[in-house]
C-alpha cells in the first residue's frame, strides 16, 4: 500500500485522534499528491516513518486524506466496514425501539464520507467523498451481509460531492426501494419523499428536539411551523394538545406531505406555500398571532464568508417570528449552520427581542439527536442548535 508521509510535526493532531490530513501537511517531496488516484488507499506515516493509520486519499481536495483505521493489522476492507456497521447499529438499537434513525454519521461512526439513514427495512445512503465512493461496492456488500435490508438507495445529490469532483447521482444499489419513505417517530406515522425529498428524505437530527417541544407546549396552543418540510413539528404539536397549526414551506411537494401526514395521524393542519420571510410579514400585517413559533430553516451560512449575511438573516427571521406573538409565547429557533456559533444565535435572538420590544429567556438548548453522535476531535460534527425560548412583553 502506498505511503502518505507527513511533514515534520504534522502528526500531532492525527495522534490526538483527528482523522483528517490536510494537503499542506503532506511531505510532497517524498510522496507527491499528484501521482495519487482519487479514492486510493494509503498508509499515513509520520516524518519518522511511524504508522499513523490507514486512509483513503483525494489529491484534489483540501482534506486530502481521511483515516479509516489505526490498526496496522486491519486494512480497510469489508470486514472492517462490517465491524463499524455493527458497532453503529448497537448504539442505535439502544437509542430507539423502532428501526427509524440515522445509522451511520460519517467520521463519528468511523466511516468518513458515509451517511446511512434507516427507514424500517429500507436504507438510504449518501456518499460525500471520493474515497468512500471507491469503497461503495465494499460498503454495499457489508450492508447486505450485516443488516440484510429490503433495499438500499444511494441519494448522492449533495453539493458536497462537487468539492470531491464527484457527480450527483441517485440510484438503487440493490433490492426493492419504494417511491416514498415511511417513518415512525414518537408513536406517530409519517410519509416522506425519497428522490425529490431533502437530504435522505427525513430529518432525524431533530427527533429529540421535537420531543423537547412537548415539555413547553401549552394546551390549546396556536402553532406556526416555519420551513416545515413534511410537517413533523406541527403534527407532533397537534397530537399533543395544540389547537391549530399552520405550516409554511416554499415547496408544494413538502406541503402535500404535510397534509397527508396530518390526515394519517388524525389531525387538521393549515398550509401556506411561500418564502418564509415574506410569509411572516404577510401574517403580521393580517393580524395573525401564535402562541408557539418554530423556526427550522435551511443553513443560511455554508461558508465562513457567509457569516455576516447569515447572522443578519437569522436575526431578521427571529424578529419576524417574535412579532407574531401576543403576550407570552414560545419560540423554538433552530440553526443547522455549523459556522453559526451557539453564542451568535443567542445574540441574534437578543437583537430580535430588543427590536420587537420583547424579553426573551432561553429555557433550553437542544442539539442533534444522539443518533448523530459528535466526534470530540471534529467540531464540525456538532452543527445543530435549537433554542427553546420564552418570550414576554417588556
Amino acid at each position: 500500500m502506498t505511503v502518505l508521509k507527513l511533514k515534520r510535526g504534522e502528526d500531532r493532531r492525527i495522534r490526538a485522534g483527528h482523522p483528517w490530513v490536510f494537503s499542506n501537511e503532506v511531505d510532497t517531496k517524498v510522496t507527491p499528491l499528484s501521482v495519487l488516484t482519487p479514492g486510493a488507499l494509503v498508509q499515513v506515516h509520520s516524518s519518522r516513518d511511524e504508522f499513523l493509520g490507514h486512509a483513503y486519499v483525494n489529491p484534489h481536495a483540501l482534506i486530502c486524506a481521511r483515516i479509516l483505521g489505526r490498526d496496522p493489522r486491519q486494512p480497510p476492507d469489508a470486514a472492517l466496514i462490517a465491524h463499524r456497521l455493527k458497532v453503529a447499529l448497537a448504539l442505535r438499537e439502544c437509542l430507539s425501539q423502532e428501526p427509524y434513525y440515522r445509522l451511520v454519521f460519517g467520521e463519528s461512526d468511523g466511516l468518513p464520507g458515509l451517511v446511512l439513514d434507516r427507514y424500517g427495512e429500507v436504507l438510504v445512503g449518501q456518499i460525500a467523498t471520493a474515497g468512500m465512493e471507491a469503497l461503495k461496492g465494499v460498503v454495499e456488500e457489508a450492508i447486505g451481509e450485516t443488516l440484510r435490508p429490503m433495499g438500499l438507495f444511494w441519494k448522492n445529490d449533495s453539493s458536497a460531492r462537487e468539492l470531491e469532483h464527484l457527480p450527483q447521482t441517485a440510484e438503487v444499489a440493490f433490492g426493492a426501494v419504494p417511491q416514498e419513505l415511511q417513518v415512525r417517530e414518537s408513536g406517530l406515522s409519517f410519509a416522506a419523499p425519497l428522490r425529490e425529498g431533502q437530504k435522505t428524505g427525513w430529518f432525524y437530527d431533530q427527533t429529540a428536539n421535537r420531543q423537547r417541544l412537548l415539555r413547553y407546549l401549552p394546551p390549546g396552543a396556536r402553532v406556526l411551523d416555519v420551513c416545515s418540510y413534511a410537517g413533523a413539528w406541527a403534527v407532533t404539536a397537534l397530537k399533543n394538545g395544540a389547537s391549530r397549526a399552520l405550516c409554511i414551506d416554499a415547496s408544494e411537494l413538502a406541503l402535500q406531505f404535510v397534509r397527508r401526514n396530518a390526515d394519517a395521524n388524525g389531525v387538521a393542519v393549515e398550509t401556506l406555500r411561500a418564502d418564509a420571510f415574506e410569509a411572516l410579514r404577510q401574517l403580521h400585517e393580517a393580524g395573525e398571532r401564535f402562541d408557539v413559533v418554530i423556526l427550522d430553516p435551511p443553513a443560511f451560512i455554508k461558508r465562513k464568508k457567509d457569516i455576516p449575511q447569515g447572522q443578519a438573516a437569522y436575526r431578521k427571521l427571529n424578529q419576524l417570528a417574535l412579532s407574531l406573538m401576543e403576550g407570552e409565547g414560545l419560540l423554538v429557533s433552530c440553526s443547522c449552520s455549523y459556522h453559526l456559533a451557539a453564542d451568535d444565535l443567542a445574540a441574534a435572538l437578543q437583537g430580535a427581542a430588543r427590536h420587537t420590544g420583547r424579553f426573551v429567556q432561553i429555557l433550553e438548548m437542544g442539539g442533534q439527536s444522539p443518533d448523530h453522535p459528535v466526534h470530540p476531535a471534529i467540531p464540525e460534527t456538532r452543527y445543530l442548535k435549537a433554542f427553546f425560548c420564552r418570550a414576554t412583553r417588556e
